[in-house]
């Protein structure tokens, strides 16, 4: 089978697993997964869940304590491609879960309330199988659905749903392999550019990485919970860039970043990247009132980018807050167990002094 084939085929594969799911029984479950993933499936999911071997683990550890808190979740996708990247086959996509919240999920209260999960999720495929995965839940924004608040308001906007592509991105049949070649080129430059930045020099001056030569005057980057999003150049730099580079601003690793990297690769008008507990930064600086703590951070961090004419107007960017926190010695599930305390005695977060709600565990 040649690659063009190949590669439709395995996302009709993770296409077809995500529709089954939707609307599976619970006894259907194990058959389901069983067609799509390989038994010895190394998942890896974003905190608390981390590594999980095998499709029964992954069926008790990770769906069925889903399943019971959500009984009628829904898998609603905005992004489907795939790729081929260092000789691996890659498929990922990204957009959200929707269910009712009627049991506790990972020691948050259930709200009852229909809830939003968003999702960044890449596969590798061997042989029409799913041989890796590896997913981050956007799980602050749960707790916020909830109704606590575990990180300072973010600076950029957090709510409602995030922001759809403005073409299709679910990329079913091939694509024009020029679009690909370009939208690649693209993002490789502005990866690039990244790497201008030098902290010692450049401080909170972002200019160095030239945004306007790679993002559309209308650019949309969607962080996660904590972060927020940001609906202009300018936008981005204030709401997350600036604050972030001050923060884990190293640009010149002198050692292997190690983890793991996920396909970097495009199709259309839509490229993937992606890191997984690779070696990021120092914290050598202060990030959301933590003081630095001058350890090495590893990230686990996505991006989906969506190319229009010339330049990458839109940047969907799932990232695992709460790990980052923890190696920066904040528990940030801690913090919402407390508040839950706190909340059954009749006492809201908001009403407790500055100090005792922003201290670490």
């Amino acid at each position: 089978m040649n690659w063009t084939l190949k590669n439709q085929k395995n996302k009709a594969i993770v296409w077809d697993y995500w529709q089954r799911m939707n609307n599976a029984q619970p006894s259907e479950i194990k058959s389901i997964c069983g067609r799509a993933f390989d038994k010895d499936v190394n998942w890896n999911g974003s905190q608390p869940f981390n590594q999980i071997i095998g499709v029964d683990k992954l069926i008790s550890e990770f769906w069925g304590p889903l399943l019971k808190a959500f009984p009628d979740i829904q898998r609603i996708p905005h992004i489907l491609l795939g790729g081929m990247s260092a000789n691996e086959e890659w498929v990922s996509g990204y957009g959200y879960l929707s269910g009712t919240f009627v049991n506790d999920w990972l020691g948050i209260p259930a709200t009852g309330k229909k809830t939003n999960i968003n999702f960044g999720q890449f596969f590798v495929m061997r042989e029409e199988k799913i041989v890796e995965s590896y997913v981050i839940f956007d799980i602050l924004s749960v707790m916020k659905q909830a109704g606590f608040q575990v990180l300072p308001p973010a600076l950029g906007q957090e709510g409602g749903k995030v922001l759809k592509p403005r073409e299709n991105g679910i990329l079913l049949t091939e694509q024009d392999d020029l679009e690909s070649r370009k939208t690649q080129q693209l993002i490789e430059a502005m990866a690039t550019s990244m790497g201008w930045y030098n902290r010692s020099r450049d401080m909170e001056n972002m200019d160095t990485m030239k945004h306007h030569h790679f993002w559309h005057s209308d650019f949309h980057w969607m962080g996660p919970t904590g972060i927020g999003s940001s609906h202009t150049i300018e936008e981005y730099k204030d709401f997350h860039q600036r604050p972030w580079v001050l923060g884990f601003g190293d640009r010149d690793l002198n050692e292997e970043s190690g983890g793991r990297f996920m396909g970097w690769y495009s199709e259309g008008q839509f490229g993937a990247l992606g890191i997984w507990d690779s070696k990021y930064s120092l914290h050598n600086g202060e990030y959301q009132g933590i003081p630095a703590t001058k350890k090495m951070m590893t990230l686990r961090d996505f991006d989906w980018y969506r190319r229009e004419g010339d330049y990458l107007i839109q940047n969907w960017v799932p990232m695992d807050v709460i790990d980052l926190f923890l190696q920066m010695d904040v528990d940030l599930f801690d913090r919402m167990h407390r508040q839950n305390e706190l909340r059954k005695q009749g006492i809201n977060w908001w009403d407790l002094p500055v100090n005792r709600f922003s201290s670490s565990p």
